[in-house]
């Protein structure tokens, strides 16, 4: 489906080419953790900065600049630079060859005010700004990290990269970055040091599940609700201070001091449960991601860039989830929430080894995971922060449709918020568009044949 701003516009690519570290590097063999290994990462994952124009880093390129720092972030970051190979029991282990990772340098006729006022996800022409390299796609024996620096006709640019997501999370890809980031503007090393240490996110010996971990269950899709892949609908929501205040007016008084992660999560969880219209009595499932960083103790060192977050999930049937007041849905995202500690990091490990590193659940589900202080937004490689940093699009991983960002945004009016991008089948996004108006209208009865509301920015 086109974009409703239906921007087009042409990029013109080199040939894509391989960045080795800038000095030598071990060549040695390095095992990712449990966590890391676990099927439901397996996938790629697409992240977008939009710089604008900066006139101060005299007689700079931005393509030289950032190609030449993350040869040299590679030498601290080498086994970025190797190829995954998997072995026993599924195993998967880092080559550290220093092969390195695949860039592209490229042009695109366009300048970044074309892309209008809200820089959000979904983007036009994305296949163009961040191109797949054909036999690159694999998550074994393939460059771990892909990226691509479009430079805009404004002399403002674009750097998309696709990330193994096998290698490290939100917070370890921003420290990577960052690192870029670093070098870029003249530092000698990153300031904080790159520590491997996958050991601490492995299984016990012998391997002892001690916690439930329903987010693991397997769950035969007997109904065929898993969604579909045609006729999906892409669509940006924008939750300001008036959109949470209107959600949070909702609640019972003892639940009004709850996050914003916890109020959003159950909002969209009840609307997208309406939208997709289970059979009532169906379980649906909610997936929040948790980081375990600091619920380690002593917690997981600083610098550490693996992925070190868990799964936990909230499960209700689709008629309980539809019928009760929103403080339903959010108590049962909180409990969740508080369920994840040491132990149960260590128990999902012991259980990936038990289990042949399932994947998560994905029949009735809907995974969340925010990245408002991921730290995208405060990536600069000597240009400024970027005008949007963050997710490329909803949807990503195995089964599209079933993951969605909170990104941190400042919409037209210079509010700040999250924007959230949904992927649902186009008749199911009207009915999730309605209901979820009819929350922040107060809980009131819908408007028949409203027009969309100004909380949603864009659609594809």
């Amino acid at each position: 489906m086109e974009s409703t701003n239906a921007l087009t516009f042409k990029v013109a690519r080199k040939r894509p080419e391989l960045i080795a570290p800038a000095k030598a590097t071990p060549h040695e063999f390095k095992l990712l953790s449990d966590i890391d290994d676990q099927e439901g990462l397996r996938f790629q994952i697409p992240v977008i900065q939009f710089y604008r124009r900066n006139p101060f880093p005299e007689g700079k390129e931005p393509v030289k600049v950032i190609r030449d720092a993350i040869a040299k972030a590679l030498v601290f970051y080498y086994p970025f630079a190797g190829r995954l190979r998997e072995g026993a029991g599924r195993k998967l282990v880092v080559e550290c060859t220093g092969e390195g990772v695949m860039f592209i340098e490229a042009d695109a006729d366009v300048t970044l005010k074309q892309f209008g006022d809200s820089l959000q996800p979904p983007f036009p022409c994305l296949e163009d700004l961040l191109y797949d390299v054909p036999g690159t796609t694999q998550v074994l024996n393939s460059p771990l990290l892909l990226i691509q620096v479009t430079r805009l006709k404004c002399g403002g640019f674009i750097f998309a990269l696709r990330l193994n997501h096998t290698m490290c999370d939100a917070a370890g890809l921003v420290q990577f970055m960052s690192a870029v980031g670093e070098l870029a503007r003249g530092a000698e090393a990153p300031s904080i040091p790159p520590v491997w240490d996958r050991h601490l996110l492995n299984a016990r010996n012998p391997p002892s599940v001690t916690c439930t971990h329903h987010e693991y269950d397997d769950v035969p899709d007997t109904k065929g609700t898993l969604i579909p892949l045609d006729d999906m609908v892409h669509r940006s929501f924008f939750f300001g201070a008036a959109e949470l205040s209107a959600l949070r007016s909702l609640l019972p008084p003892h639940l009004r001091g709850s996050s914003t992660f916890e109020l959003l999560t159950a909002c969209l969880w009840r609307c997208r449960t309406i939208a997709i219209s289970p059979e009532p009595d169906e379980e649906v499932r909610i997936l929040c991601i948790v980081n375990s960083r600091t619920r380690f103790n002593p917690p997981l060192p600083t610098g550490y860039y693996g992925n070190a977050f868990a799964f936990p999930v909230a499960i209700a049937t689709a008629g309980a989830l539809s019928k009760n007041p929103l403080h339903y849905a959010l108590e049962l995202v909180r409990k969740t929430k508080a369920d994840v500690t040491e132990e149960y990091m260590k128990s999902v490990a012991d259980l990936m080894v038990i289990r042949n590193r399932p994947h998560f659940t994905v029949v009735r589900s809907y995974l969340v995971s925010d990245v408002t202080h991921a730290g995208f937004g405060q990536v600069d490689f000597g240009w400024g922060k970027p005008a949007y940093g963050g997710p490329a699009k909803g949807g990503v991983g195995a089964i599209p449709g079933v993951a969605s960002f909170y990104i941190p945004f400042k919409n037209i009016k210079g509010e700040d918020g999250i924007v959230v991008p949904i992927c649902l089948p186009a008749n199911a996004m009207e009915v999730f568009v309605k209901e979820l108006e009819r929350l922040l209208k107060g809980g009131g009865d819908a408007v028949p044949n409203m027009k969309t509301t100004a909380f949603i920015t864009s659609a594809l």
